[in-house]
């Protein structure tokens, strides 16, 4: 691992190194959103919003497994830099064992209260049944989900992300195939959308563990301590992402609400279609951030900042192109997009066309707020990237929930996230010059 990351880069073996990632992540998306488009087909657009509606419960689960990967990725890949790989891989395992205790606590806690727990996220009684019954199913799997988060990250921190692209690509067939089957032919609904997503994430968790035990590379399973201060400076450095995907939750449901409150389950549909989207147009700047994470920690650590400064210089010439090209990709594939969802004649296609267009704008500001969060983590600098995520994924965003649909109806539901971002890249500039006399990324 150490001599893919401790390379001298070019803008090509940077993008070279950082494309696995990069697919993974919006492969990852795709399979996202091939779900919602066999929910929606297959058994309707209630359906869909029930997903929407009880996918808060997920968003909490990846947001410790996230955490605790883009934390623990700082700590190993710094420990790394250091030459202390005895101490990387102790930590790597007692990471692992944290983020599957933590999933096995919330399948419980989920399966004992599901009903109120539906509720209380925003369910109306018409949606109630496919809420209880995706959920009931798709909780089963957590500890799958957990490690399909952790090793997402964990495998290109070990100079592994060819494998990690492979598991996620060969996982996200298998959940599209079993969305087709398990709705199609047997017609089985929801729960069947629920357990083509399960068994989609059992591969790569399965395939990761063996990996992790058998090859004993610069990270693998050992016998380990439970080194509770590097557990800490984990969450603390991961704490950022975490906010980002709670936020992402307590979001869901506001915008559930609003929309619920608005134009109804029609509202609900349209706004996940669009989240879903977001979703995947966000993935590529996150995977490209996973990719780039290793790298900036491993050169924070060896303090070779020559290297640091290269590195910054390719990222963030990276984002700003690609931020020009999505936000155009998006816009003008926004029909394209929602009839993979609905018909034309559907109540939902006029809305969720009009916000979409609106929404795109979005992508413009999306991509170096992302990385400026990355790479605050990278540098072991969790307090800042938490500041950038609060505001960014929850503050700014609730706010503009809360006063623009007052302004502008339901066109104010779809300007609040472009609104949000675009404040918060204010912030991100302002962070990025100040932290630069600390860490000198930027010659």
């Amino acid at each position: 691992m150490s001599q893919s990351i401790a390379q001298k880069f070019t803008p090509v073996s940077f993008l070279k190194f950082s494309l696995p990632s990069i697919i993974m992540m919006a492969f990852m998306s795709f399979y996202t959103i091939i779900d919602g488009i066999f929910i929606s087909r297959y058994v309707g657009s209630n359906a869909l919003s029930a997903a929407n509606i009880v996918y808060p419960v997920i968003n909490i689960l990846l947001a410790i497994g996230v955490m605790i990967a883009s934390g623990g990725n700082a700590v190993i890949s710094k420990k790394m830099g250091e030459g202390k790989y005895k101490e990387a891989t102790d930590n790597f395992t007692f990471f692992i064992i944290t983020g599957v205790a933590a999933s096995i606590l919330i399948l419980v806690i989920t399966t004992l209260f599901i009903t109120p727990i539906c509720k209380l996220l925003g369910s109306s009684d018409l949606l109630l049944p496919y809420c209880i019954s995706y959920l009931k199913v798709t909780i089963l799997f957590a500890p799958a989900a957990m490690l399909q988060a952790l090793f997402q990250t964990l495998f290109v921190t070990a100079g592994k992300p060819q494998l990690g692209l492979l598991l996620t690509v060969v996982g996200g067939l298998a959940n599209a195939f079993l969305d087709y089957l398990f709705m199609g032919p047997l017609g089985l609904g929801v729960v069947g959308a629920a357990l083509a997503t399960g068994i989609g994430q059992l591969i790569p968790a399965i395939s990761g563990v063996i990996y992790f035990f058998l090859v004993k590379g610069d990270l693998h399973f050992v016998r380990f301590s439970f080194d509770f201060a590097s557990l800490k400076q984990a969450c603390i450095n991961g704490s950022s992402e975490m906010v980002t995907n709670l936020s992402n939750a307590v979001v869901t449901l506001l915008f559930n609400l609003v929309m619920m409150k608005l134009v109804g389950e029609a509202g609900v549909a349209s706004i996940t279609i669009i989240l879903y989207a977001q979703f995947l147009f966000n993935s590529m700047y996150m995977g490209f951030s996973m990719g780039a994470a290793p790298i900036i920690g491993y050169n924070y650590g060896s303090k070779n900042k020559a290297e640091l400064q290269n590195v910054y210089k390719i990222c963030t010439r990276f984002v700003l192109v690609s931020s020009i090209l999505i936000t155009g990709l998006s816009f003008f594939s926004a029909d394209l997009i929602v009839r993979l969802f609905v018909s034309r004649d559907s109540s939902t296609y006029a809305l969720a066309l009009t916000g979409f267009r609106i929404f795109s704008v979005t992508y413009l500001f999306s991509g170096l707020n992302i990385f400026s969060s990355s790479l605050f983590t990278a540098l072991s600098d969790g307090k800042t990237s938490a500041i950038i995520s609060f505001t960014r994924t929850f503050l700014c965003i609730i706010v503009s929930l809360l006063i623009l649909p007052m302004l502008f109806g339901i066109n104010g539901v779809w300007l609040a996230i472009p609104v949000a971002e675009f404040i918060a890249l204010i912030e991100c500039v302002v962070f990025l010059k100040k932290k630069n006399q600390i860490y000198g990324y930027s010659g």
